[in-house]
């Protein structure tokens, strides 16, 4: 992989590892301070147990009761109960069927930490059920299935914080902050760096694991055969030559470069950095968005049919490099690209600035020195008084109710211009969108896009 994606994935995962592990009292937050006793603790149930799926249960066990967690794997599932029992000492069951959790009334809320095409339906079910939901991120698949989870969101009333952690790093605050200062004069471009994706060497058809349920897995998307390949050559870009062998398949995380399951490096960093974008330029409120997506580079291995479906499903299928053109109706233009370093660069008539998860850089933050900005201003963007983690935010949020600083409307919204990207890439065509309704117009094909056929068994139903 990438080393920006490698490092920040693993900087995270040791990030959650150090905060399940630390002592309780160590977090800054309300309820911290409060030395909750334990019986006020929130109860948890985890729902997806893979890398991040594992992070975040990780992260919520430290700051709560983490009760029952449920797996599709069950090598997954008595790999997490053998950790909680090591780590925080608390002695979990496990399933295999997520519904089973979403039943027992002794569980306040859950992380979901599987891939992109289960999280809608379990988000959704959960909070029927009257659960709180720490959601990883993408929060969709589609875009129709946004609408859907907003809607129940608000029917619910649930608190919900979708796993953007990026808006608890100061710097993406400081940045905004810089911004509103005017310290870049009117903002004209941002450009979002995200990784290329890699192409992969075509999948033999293989045995799935005994211990995977390949079929519930599989969930929405259409019934296929298991893939597996062992020490397969993947690489990055056409002319770059191979990076070497790797296991590849299409379950576990390497369903991040398939289509059925996901948008690739688009809804996977673009998630992130298109949220930070859409805060950054004031365009993540109720009826905001691009009016019209146009790409100018669209590469992927795999050709489609006119309704822009894959013709080859032996192989990854997501865009490996690519550029996108959004224009927005405050005039800011938005790149988002493999093409520039991974970060946003934002950019105005009186200068500009890069940020990423290394830091913010650029004149603006060197003036700072000699002309700070006004006492405050970057907690105002963030909440005064808000924990800057993002899991003891969520925590904190189920006892007062409010609403967390990665909240479902604004995340639907960013993840749309993603899922518009993705609907663009595929068709290799301008898309416009009316953001107010929602709608993508004057494109039936690309309109249809917006949402997904679903298997029978494993649709969502609001």
């Amino acid at each position: 992989m990438p080393s920006s994606n490698s490092a920040s994935r693993r900087q995270f995962l040791q990030g959650s590892l150090a905060a399940a592990t630390a002592p309780y009292w160590w977090t800054s937050s309300s309820l911290a301070a409060e030395a909750t006793a334990p019986s006020d603790l929130p109860a948890f149930a985890a729902i997806g147990l893979g890398g991040q799926g594992s992070g975040i249960a990780n992260q919520a066990a430290g700051l709560g009761k983490m009760v029952a967690a449920a797996d599709v794997d069950s090598a997954r599932a008595a790999r997490f109960a053998g950790v909680m029992e090591k780590n925080h000492n608390q002695k979990i069951n496990t399933v295999e069927d997520y519904r089973r959790l979403l039943e027992r009334k002794d569980i306040d809320a859950v992380t979901i930490g599987v891939p992109d095409h289960w999280h809608t339906k379990i988000a959704i079910e959960a909070m029927q059920a009257g659960k709180d939901v720490y959601c990883e991120k993408p929060l969709t698949l589609t875009i129709d299935e946004g609408k859907l989870i907003c809607k129940v969101a608000r029917d619910t009333k649930r608190v919900f914080q979708v796993g953007t952690q990026q808006r608890s790093d100061r710097q993406f605050s400081e940045a905004i902050a810089l911004v509103r200062a005017g310290r870049l004069g009117d903002l004209e471009r941002v450009t979002v760096g995200i990784d290329q994706a890699p192409y992969s060497e075509a999948l033999p058809v293989a045995e799935a694991p005994s211990t995977l349920n390949w079929d519930m897995w599989l969930g929405q998307a259409p019934a296929v055969e298991y893939r597996f390949g062992k020490d397969l050559k993947r690489w990055y870009g056409k002319k770059s030559g191979g990076d070497g062998g790797a296991d590849a398949s299409n379950g576990h995380y390497e369903f991040r470069w398939w289509y059925a399951y996901s948008g690739g490096k688009l809804t996977d960093w673009g998630a992130h950095h298109m949220d930070i974008c859409q805060w950054l330029i004031g365009q993540n409120g109720d009826g905001q968005g691009p009016t019209l997506v146009t790409p100018t580079l669209a590469e992927h291995q795999v050709e489609f049919d006119e309704q822009g479906n894959p013709k080859q499903t032996d192989r990854y299928s997501v865009a490996t490099r690519f550029a996108f053109k959004m224009d927005f109706p405050n005039g800011v233009e938005v790149n988002l690209t493999s093409e520039a370093r991974n970060g946003l660069l934002v950019e105005g008539t009186k200068g500009r600035l890069f940020v990423s998860r290394g830091g913010v850089t650029g004149k603006p933050v060197e003036e700072l020195k000699d002309n700070p900005l006004p006492e405050g201003a970057v907690d105002e963007v963030h909440g005064k008084g808000r924990p800057w983690n993002h899991m003891q935010d969520f925590v904190d949020c189920i006892r007062t109710r409010e609403t967390p600083i990665s909240d479902v409307f604004s995340h639907h919204r960013a993840i749309t211009s993603c899922h518009l990207a993705g609907i663009v890439g595929r068709l290799n065509r301008p898309v416009a969108w009316d953001a107010a309704s929602e709608q993508i117009t004057g494109d039936p094909i690309a309109q249809a896009m917006q949402q997904r056929k679903q298997r029978k068994g494993y649709e969502i139903v609001v």
